[in-house]
């Protein structure tokens, strides 16, 4: 039994020391408090763990809203969001990364049901000029039954305080807008949405993962798959790794999901790891610092995040922030 527990321990001591061999270097621009990779104490969770805190659709009352149907579902056409299905009263419908639709599974109960409410099935109807067959449900642990679009389930966001809004779209990188196909709504896609990777009109096709971009003012800086410029905060730490951006934070400067380091070109490798964030999303970053993109960046090529609030700047190939005042 000794023998056993003291290889355990020696195994465990040595994935700590890879870690920190990987992440434990360079951090001389790093803020002093931090705390542990993938941290899920709840004592130290942030209060607001991502997903909004507000319930009934944007009323703010005290008490989870009761679940309200779709009723007659539209396509609201966004100019920056393309074709998004709403439900009767307009507001946005949403889908969740981290769901199924083959077969459909829904993954979000709880906390997270709260403050993406689910739309329930029955009582809907198909949007004028929309597939009625791709309307579906499934059936959640409680017994209750969810709209499915395309076998995704459907929600709303409770920080949606009108017809229109579209707060939700991007928070933690796993939530987006559905298009009236129950793919994730993107301007110009064929059908009206787009899958994972398929790209943003204008977009370029054939980008790996996270790669580098020569930009005429910033030089050398990091993009995802889409194009997006990548993005570091200067109150994150990367030894011990920790994100000061949470709750409402998130949802202006989305997480960068994980990469696979073999589908990269021109970025570190050293520290290239995933970050298991208190919240639960994961989150890839560069030398052990968490990464994001911005939500005011609308196309390839933007960099309107850059500088923002005098913390936040565009991420060089080695991790390091571009253009930030030395």
């Amino acid at each position: 039994m000794k023998t056993w527990r003291n290889a355990s321990l020696a195994v465990t001591a040595a994935a700590v020391m890879a870690l920190t061999t990987a992440c434990g270097q360079d951090t001389a621009d790093q803020s002093p408090n931090g705390q542990s990779v993938g941290n899920a104490n709840p004592a130290q969770q942030p209060a607001d763990s991502g997903y909004g805190s507000d319930t009934g659709y944007g009323e703010d009352s005290g008490e989870q809203a009761a679940p309200k149907a779709a009723g007659q579902l539209a396509v609201w056409d966004s100019k920056k969001l393309g074709k998004v299905l709403t439900d009767s009263g307009g507001f946005t419908l949403y889908r969740f990364d981290k769901d199924t639709a083959k077969p459909p599974k829904s993954n979000c109960d709880g906390d997270c049901a709260k403050a993406w409410p689910v739309v329930p099935a029955g009582d809907v109807e198909a949007a004028a000029g929309t597939d009625a067959s791709l309307i579906g449900e499934v059936a959640r642990p409680d017994g209750t039954a969810q709209l499915t679009i395309g076998g995704w389930p459907m929600y709303r966001f409770a920080k949606d305080a009108k017809p229109g809004d579209a707060k939700g779209q991007g928070v933690g990188g796993t939530w987006f807008a559905s298009a009236p196909d129950g793919k994730k709504a993107a301007p110009g896609a064929a059908g009206g949405g787009a899958e994972a990777g398929a790209g943003e009109e204008g977009a370029p096709t054939d980008l790996a993962g996270m790669s580098v971009r020569k930009d005429p003012k910033l030089g050398d800086v990091v993009v995802d798959s889409k194009g997006m410029t990548v993005y570091r905060f200067k109150k994150d730490s990367a030894w011990p790794m920790k994100s000061a951006c949470t709750g409402a934070c998130l949802e202006k400067w989305p997480v960068v999901p994980p990469v696979e380091k073999n589908d990269t070109e021109g970025v570190l490798k050293k520290g290239f790891v995933v970050f298991d964030r208190p919240d639960g999303i994961k989150q890839q970053t560069i030398d052990c610092w968490p990464v994001y993109t911005f939500a005011g960046d609308a196309k390839p090529g933007d960099t309107n995040g850059q500088g923002v609030g005098g913390t936040w700047y565009a991420v060089s190939p080695e991790g390091k922030l571009v253009g930030a005042p030395k």
